[in-house]
């Protein structure tokens, strides 16, 4: 995927705005951290992923998803770009999404996507 077939899919979710984090250029929902796009190695950090999780990612799909040392205390993985597979970006932002987004908001969606 490229930068922009990302950000198509991260806005395409409703109260997705563009913000910052830790001085970084990022997406909030709810003016919470949904996602951001690491510049430094074109990866994508996909919160709400449990250690276990990450592990088996990581084992199955080592050239996609890894982490740093920075993020190794935080249930999240990040995932390169490059090698990230649309629908399955999508389910791991939807997984964050349904947790920060306002109640009212998820079941608007919901009645809509049924």
């Amino acid at each position: 995927m490229s930068p922009d077939e990302v950000e198509a899919v991260v806005m395409s979710f409703p109260g997705v705005e563009k913000g910052m984090s830790y001085g970084r250029p990022s997406y909030l929902v709810n003016k919470k951290f949904f996602t951001r796009l690491r510049r430094e190695d074109q990866s994508l950090v996909l919160m709400d992923v449990g250690f276990d999780e990450r592990e088996m990612l990581m084992e199955a799909e080592p050239g996609t998803f890894h982490f740093t040392a920075h993020y190794k205390d935080y249930p999240c993985v990040l995932a390169r770009i490059e090698d990230l597979h649309p629908g399955s970006l999508k389910n791991f932002l939807e997984r964050r999404w349904r947790k920060i987004a306002p109640r009212k908001m998820v079941r608007e969606w919901d009645k809509a996507e049924a």
